[in-house]
């Protein structure tokens, strides 16, 4: 009798631990997902930034004060296509394919190469390095490209346009110092901080998109 009674009683903490796991599986889940846009989509996101405004600049000319719909709209239609074929064509439907054990990037693709051209590794091995070169330099230069663009945007304010612009350069330098030094602790710490911050902004340019 005490045993069909304590039976029950462990199926339900049974259930009871599933459903936290469960909970705890989902919580994480988002966790990951919002540090990911921090980190990862929060540059795909800010990039197209200064990349419109400097596209849009080179097609109105520098003596044209204000940009053309004709400009706006043909770079806009450039920047989408651009990415729809990056993003979608050569990294989902390509890049993501092409993995070895389950690992991916440049090493990897250098490494399956290999393995396809047998005697020519001496060149394979050239095209991984100079993609790990690519790599590294992309790294260093877009967080600097990033912020400074970002900072110089404090010149558009009439307020302090004209005061800001001796300050834009060490003010950038000291944000790049303080996210590198941030960063040395875990990438995790730098995705909980911005990925919060990216999801705002990604909402309030979808919501002025949308207006």
């Amino acid at each position: 009798m005490s045993e069909s009674i304590a039976a029950p009683q462990g199926g339900d903490e049974a259930d009871k631990v599933e459903g936290h796991g469960a909970s705890q599986s989902v919580g994480g889940l988002l966790g990951l997902a919002l540090g990911s846009i921090g980190v990862v989509y929060g540059d795909i996101g800010t990039s197209p930034l200064y990349a419109l405004r400097e596209a849009v600049n080179a097609a109105t000319g520098p003596d044209q004060v204000v940009a053309t719909p004709l400009a706006v709209y043909g770079v806009l239609s450039l920047i989408l296509w651009a990415l729809i074929f990056i993003v979608t064509f050569k990294y989902v439907i390509v890049l993501l394919r092409a993995d070895n054990n389950g690992e991916g990037g440049t090493l990897t693709l250098m490494a399956l190469a290999r393995k396809a051209t047998g005697d020519n590794t001496a060149f394979v091995v050239m095209l991984g390095i100079v993609g790990a070169a690519l790599f590294f330099g992309d790294a260093l230069i877009t967080p600097a490209i990033s912020v400074l663009s970002a900072i110089e945007g404090l010149k558009d304010v009439e307020s302090i346009g004209s005061q800001i612009e001796p300050y834009i350069v060490p003010i950038t330098v000291a944000i790049l110092v303080a996210l590198f030094a941030v960063q040395a602790r875990g990438t995790a710490r730098v995705a909980s901080f911005f990925g919060p911050i990216t999801m705002v902004w990604f909402v309030a340019i979808a919501a002025a998109g949308v207006v």
